[in-house]
């Protein structure tokens, strides 16, 4: 099920949200967002849900198991454990046949056999909920709870269950406890908000470009210079607007249930450097990996060659996190460069223009992108090939995708994120958030795209 799908915008949320607020107890919303959380996932593939369940049950009794443990080394086993064991899932599920097909490329006499292995949606972003709460009950961040339902409601939260967030227990651990609460106006307000503007930026923007761009893409060979230039900003644009849409959603949807989704985009089209790209990106996703992995491996604690070993390694997996092709490595191994190259001449970068350091990030983030969304490294090659004006064809943009692309560059510079809105409650704020659904609603015109996100 998607956000923007007819069955979720008429069912499934009215159904929940009404259901919500008529019960009254913690447990009985706990239990309701749970069956709600699972209905939600078991919809695309009901078979999955016995995963999500199996590892929301591995780490919540793993979590009580080192709450109670009385040595280090008791509770750094069951946090060990509950880690393998997450890692395992998500490595057989995501990267076994990536892995496999690797090794058979290389040394064939020893390649393991390719099995027909189905990616379960979201495997990576409850995985990420799931090892942090682990590590964060094992560490002292948070204790652990007992109640086995207000567990399920936060693994399997639908608004960030499939594409994030990754949301820490601790950060909605106080909403939680208090679920019971009565509603608020102000919270429902401004939940509706953020999930029209949400709603608006993927059916209005992200869909149309991608309309325009995937065209182009499916023969790239062809695309001329300002083919090749024109189908990245598209794509620049399009990814941004349909993931920080579903953020935005999902973000409202919190709200709409007393919850606060921490905020996962601020701007980052606006960033004066590839590590400030980074606070600013997928903010979630980015202080995970440093919190739990960047960190770990000691930070910047340990001189510049490690640091810049921990920083190559971070991106990496980060890279691949993202999916089981090559093209998430080097992408991954790209922005690990550029952190280090930017490290390294930091001081020297501070004193260049504001507007200029602007403009080559966004320059260094739209190559990287090419990389990101090339389904292979050849076609990654012949596009960025194009882009430098070497083999080039003949297939120019479509004139609407030079609209779109320059009326994006300049949204992304001067319109304020979502989060600097401020959504009212009175009534003539209702008319105006029933015509932003009323417009959305419209250009999605009866589809039902699917977030891009969701494959991650």
């Amino acid at each position: 099920m998607v956000f923007n799908s007819s069955v979720f915008l008429f069912a499934f949320l009215p159904a929940l949200f009404a259901l919500f607020w008529l019960v009254k107890t913690k447990q009985q919303r706990y239990v309701l967002m749970t069956v709600g959380g699972y209905v939600f996932y078991g919809y695309w593939d009901w078979r999955f849900c016995f995963l999500l369940l199996f590892s929301s049950v591995v780490s919540f009794v793993a979590a009580v198991r080192i709450q109670g443990s009385d040595t280090s080394a008791g509770r750094r086993g069951w946090m060990t454990a509950a880690i393998a064991i997450d890692l395992c899932v998500l490595g057989f599920f995501k990267y076994y046949n990536f892995f496999a097909a690797t090794i058979h490329s290389l040394i064939p006499a020893i390649a393991p056999p390719l099995v027909n292995v189905i990616l379960p949606i979201g495997i990576s972003f409850y995985t990420f909920h799931t090892i942090s709460y682990v590590v964060d009950v094992a560490v002292g961040r948070v204790r652990a709870t007992r109640n086995l339902f207000e567990y399920f409601t936060y693994v399997s939260l639908f608004s960030q269950l499939v594409a994030g967030p990754i949301v820490r227990y601790r950060q909605i651990e106080d909403d939680l406890e208090h679920i019971d609460a009565a509603p608020r106006e102000d919270y429902i307000a401004r939940g509706i908000g953020f999930f029209v503007v949400g709603l608006l930026k993927k059916a209005a923007i992200a869909d149309p470009i991608a309309e325009l761009i995937n065209p182009m893409l499916a023969s790239y060979d062809t695309l001329s210079l300002t083919g090749a230039w024109s189908a990245a900003l598209g794509y620049t644009l399009q990814l941004y607007f349909d993931f920080s849409g579903y953020s935005d959603m999902a973000v409202g949807l919190g709200y709409m249930f007393g919850i606060r989704i921490p905020q996962n985009f601020n701007a980052p089209y606006c960033a004066l450097g590839i590590s400030d790209f980074w606070r600013r990106w997928h903010m979630s996703l980015s202080s995970w990996l440093r919190d739990y992995l960047y960190i770990p491996l000691g930070g910047n604690r340990l001189g510049v060659a490690r640091t810049n070993v921990n920083l190559g390694v971070t991106m990496l997996l980060g890279g691949l996190w993202h999916g089981a092709n090559w093209t998430f490595v080097v992408w991954g191994a790209y922005h690990g460069f550029l952190l280090i190259l930017e490290r390294a001449f930091s001081s020297s970068v501070a004193v260049w223009p504001s507007a200029f350091r602007r403009a080559l990030t966004f320059l260094l983030v739209v190559i990287g992108w090419v990389v990101f969304r090339a389904q292979s490294m050849r076609m990654a090659f012949e596009w960025l090939g194009k882009l430098a004006g070497v083999g080039v064809g003949a297939d120019g943009p479509p004139v609407a995708l030079i609209w779109w692309a320059g009326a994006g560059l300049i949204a992304v510079n001067v319109v304020p994120e979502t989060w600097d809105f401020r959504f009212g409650t009175r009534r003539r704020w209702g008319l105006v958030y029933a015509l932003g659904m009323l417009v959305a609603y419209c250009f999605m015109n009866g589809r039902q795209t699917v977030f891009l996100y969701y494959q991650f």
